[in-house]
């Protein structure tokens, strides 16, 4: 085991370094998914995956970072400790559980201090079916113009009439229509795509090969940037109701495995318990598609950091800063600087709280496998 501080990282070329070396020093091979793109300083860019176990393990357990880029500086940490973690490995392997890591699912967006793709999609959103409509969401359209404003930082008529719309409609309103993905401004925010992304049909690739003879699959999502600031809130992602219209069993499961007797609540977006709203082209969703055969538990494990206002202005700065590149070179490093310290709180207590959460986790998600 190493040192929590050791596990994390201060950009993605160095957490992808770890990760190499984790992998390397616990004697497991990388599979890396080499991204077309390059870094900003010319890096290779890849979806790395490590296999610890065996390939025809009927029980496996993913744990996936970087979904949303920048967020990979926690998800990373996570996963470099958990490869370091002997007594963990071995909890593992002696109920039969297959880890399957994922490492940098959105490395672009890690590299460049960004929450979405080089296409400026969220990836969370992504997982919808593009041969249909897409789904509509008429309340981000009205809010687009002030979430986007031509000038950064914005001026204070465009904060005020920000703050307008918060006091009339609500915060839970305005974070519904802003988080929930949109398909029609693919300049703005939780933008969900016009087509599948280079890491979504990667991610498919890989679950379709590596989840093939799995017959039970756990899967823990790292996030960070919502709720509490070090708290792990445990969001439930799987489908609560079957293509029938009946109960799946998905979230009493989940809670069987999570809640540890109601002391660490297992959230849903569907009842309204989750500090997170409801949200459409979820990614764990596409583990229904190309491993049909498998029961999937579906978990996102969200640290929290500032606050949600803090959260939005790092967001919206970034935003305007991908539209107007010829920013000077002060404004934008601050800009970078603001959306890191939205997603990622750089003290040794805050690692600490990650670290012991998602230890936790794990632990349970691979008791929950072998019940």
């Amino acid at each position: 085991m190493i040192a929590i501080s050791q596990a994390f990282a201060a950009s993605y070329a160095q957490a992808r370094a770890r990760f190499v070396g984790a992998a390397a020093t616990a004697g497991l091979a990388l599979q890396p998914q080499v991204h077309p793109l390059r870094g900003p300083d010319g890096e290779t860019l890849a979806l790395d995956v490590v296999r610890d176990g065996p390939p025809d393990a009927r029980r496996l357990l993913i744990v996936s970072s970087g979904c949303h880029g920048v967020e990979g500086l926690c998800g990373s940490g996570v996963q470099v400790f958990a490869l370091h973690d002997a007594q963990w490995r071995a909890k593992a392997r002696a109920q039969g559980v297959a880890v399957l890591y994922l490492h940098a699912l959105n490395p672009h967006g890690f590299a460049h201090w960004r929450r979405v793709t080089e296409e400026n999609v969220d990836l969370n959103r992504n997982f919808v079916d593009f041969s249909q409509s897409l789904p509509a969401n008429p309340a981000y359209s009205a809010l687009h113009p002030v979430l986007l404003p031509p000038e950064w930082p914005p001026t204070d008529a465009n904060t005020q009439a920000l703050m307008g719309l918060l006091q009339t409609q609500g915060l839970k309103a305005l974070q519904a229509a802003i988080t929930q993905g949109q398909y029609a401004h693919p300049d703005g925010l939780y933008f969900g795509g016009a087509s599948p992304t280079w890491s979504h049909r990667t991610l498919r690739d890989v679950l379709r090969r590596e989840g093939a003879q799995a017959q039970r699959i756990a899967w823990v999502d790292l996030h960070s940037g919502l709720g509490p600031a070090g708290y792990g809130e445990r969001i439930h992602d799987g489908r609560e109701v079957d293509e029938h219209g009946r109960d799946s069993g998905a979230l009493a499961r989940a809670r069987r495995w999570w809640s540890g007797g109601a002391a660490t609540p297992v959230t849903s977006t569907q009842d309204g318990s989750s500090s997170s709203a409801p949200v459409t082209g979820l990614m764990c969703h596409s583990a229904y598609d190309e491993c049909p055969h498998a029961q999937l538990t579906a978990l996102t494990l969200e640290f929290g950091t500032q606050p949600a206002p803090a959260v939005l202005q790092a967001l919206r700065a970034d935003h305007w800063l991908h539209l107007h590149p010829q920013a000077s070179p002060t404004l934008a490093a601050l800009i970078h600087a603001q959306m890191r310290e939205a997603f990622y709180t750089d003290t040794d207590a805050w690692r600490g709280q990650v670290i012991s959460q998602a230890r936790q986790v794990l632990f349970q998600a691979v008791d929950g496998l072998a019940e």
